[in-house]
């Protein structure tokens, strides 16, 4: 069925706000964390739960979804993940307890994990023409950007004359008006029962990753329980080991693994994993510095993370552009070692001279646009055309995974050295060291302890920044490596290839 055109491209609209709602979710929360934190009454491992049941469980689930969406049709797919997102962003809203918001969190991954691939897949199938196809696929792919810088913003504007419930509750009217503009605007329904969905590899995926995360927080902690700790990584060991058993032996499998094997796909699956870590990870660490420490408000604190989706943008556009030009190589490795430089900015003027901070939050910016922007041609564009729907899931999940290992990683870290380097003034509550949160609560009685609680909290958020800063630079040299024999001639056979073999599921 061939749509119009001006149909075509309401229906981008639609699928783009579909996509626009998931990377929203994945950091509307940064900004309100404090906020959320003290009405709920939420521990420090219950916060960082909060955030990390969406990433983890949505990582989990996206390999086997575009599968799933295959067999029962990719419309039908967009609209269940639509009403899942939508009755989860209910729970999520009026949840009474962080245990019940953990679970909602969870319940919007699950309708995330059905409507990403499903936005990919309703674009190919919609948009036969090729260059207008490409076109499509540009614009779904910056929503990534604009939606994590987006994120802070919204909430800080919403908590300004809301409760915090609120940052979920705008999702209900677009999920409403998405539905109907879908059952108007979609192709027929696609559905191919032949093919096979394998719940199992999904469900193992899923374990191997709740593993590593609980692995990771307990370790965190100032007493971390051996037992909790050896039986996490052992349930990631083992959930790792039997999925990749499994892939060997199905003949259809989720994931080949055979594909890492090339140099140009591998540094695209980095590229895009390290830009989510760094983004997620600085505006994490940043919104909740700048509130607790600095006193501002969500807003201000959302619109000054926000200047590295501003950096991005224009990068972003200008990568995708002069790739056919220049190749991948200057633009991965030389984006993410300009995100290095803007990264170690921020490291040396957090605490003192905001405009170098926005300085280095716009350059990190910038580098990590330029990654982002061709990662999906370098993912795409490295594999056969029967690979082209499990690449595409690829990348999906590396985007998900970077923004899970840095919550999982960064936030964690971020609570283990503020609790060993602060330096509790004498009759000051040990309950302090938990986190700052707590320190400023209970600073009313002890004026000295929020003093002595910001310090380790800005001593935490240098070594965040240290990590982050390491990371992008390891992840410039590997990318270089990977790349080092990739020409621009290399990288325009890349682009043609990822023509003949569009993202799909």
């Amino acid at each position: 069925m061939v749509l119009s055109s001006r149909r075509r491209w309401l229906l981008l609209t639609v699928v783009s706000a579909g996509l626009l709602l998931i990377t929203l979710d994945n950091s509307i929360l940064y900004a309100a964390l404090p906020t959320l934190v003290e009405d709920l009454g939420a521990s420090s491992s219950e916060s960082l739960w909060i955030i990390n049941a969406y990433p983890v469980v949505m990582a989990g689930l996206l390999l086997g979804s575009g599968t799933l969406g295959d067999r029962v049709g990719h419309r039908r797919m967009f609209l269940i993940g639509l009403v899942v997102f939508g009755t989860a962003s209910l729970a999520a809203a009026f949840s009474s307890s962080p245990e019940a918001l953990i679970a909602a969190r969870a319940f919007l991954a699950v309708g995330a994990a059905a409507m990403m691939p499903a936005t990919l897949a309703l674009i190919r199938v919609t948009f036969e023409d090729e260059r207008e196809r490409n076109v499509a696929i540009a614009v779904w792919g910056s929503l990534a950007i604009v939606g994590s810088g987006l994120g802070p913003i919204v909430s800080g504007v919403l908590l300004n004359s809301f409760w915090w419930g609120s940052v979920f509750l705008i999702n209900v009217p677009v999920v409403i008006a998405a539905i109907v503009a879908t059952l108007v605007l979609a192709p027929p329904n696609d559905a191919d029962p032949s093919k096979r969905w394998d719940l199992t590899s999904s469900l193992l995926a899923l374990v191997a990753l709740v593993g590593l995360v609980i692995a990771i927080k307990e370790t965190a902690k100032t007493s971390p329980a051996p037992l909790v700790v050896a039986a996490a990584l052992l349930a990631a060991a083992v959930g790792g080991w039997a999925f990749a058993r499994r892939q060997r032996r199905l003949p259809d499998p989720l994931l080949d693994f055979a594909i890492f094997r090339n140099p140009a796909f591998l540094s695209g699956v980095l590229a895009a994993g390290l830009s989510m870590f760094a983004i997620a990870g600085i505006q994490l660490v940043t919104t909740q510095r700048f509130q607790l420490v600095e006193g501002f408000t969500p807003l201000r604190a959302g619109l000054l993370v926000a200047a590295v989706a501003l950096g991005a943008l224009p990068t972003a556009m200008v990568g995708g552009a002069v790739l056919h030009r220049v190749g991948l190589l200057p633009i991965v490795a030389g984006g993410l070692a300009l995100a290095t430089a803007g990264a170690a900015v921020v490291l040396v003027s957090f605490d003192t001279s905001m405009g170098l901070l926005v300085t280095g939050l716009l350059l990190t910016g910038a580098g990590l646009g330029a990654a982002m922007a061709v990662a999906s041609s370098a993912i795409m564009g490295n594999v056969p055309a029967r690979r082209a729907g499990m690449a595409s899931s690829v990348e999906e999940v590396s985007y998900e995974f970077g923004s899970l290992i840095a919550v999982a990683l960064l936030g964690s870290l971020l609570t283990a050295v503020y609790n060993m380097s602060i330096d509790l003034p004498a009759g000051a509550p040990d309950r302090a060291r938990d986190s700052l949160d707590a320190a400023l609560t209970l600073g009313t009685d002890h004026p000295s302890l929020i003093t002595a609680a910001s310090e380790a909290f800005d001593n935490a958020y240098f070594v965040v920044m240290i990590v982050v800063t390491a990371v992008m630079a390891v992840g410039a040299i590997a990318t270089g490596l990977l790349l080092r024999r990739h020409g621009p001639g290399s990288a325009l056979s890349a682009t043609e290839h990822a023509v003949e073999a569009p993202a799909h599921h």
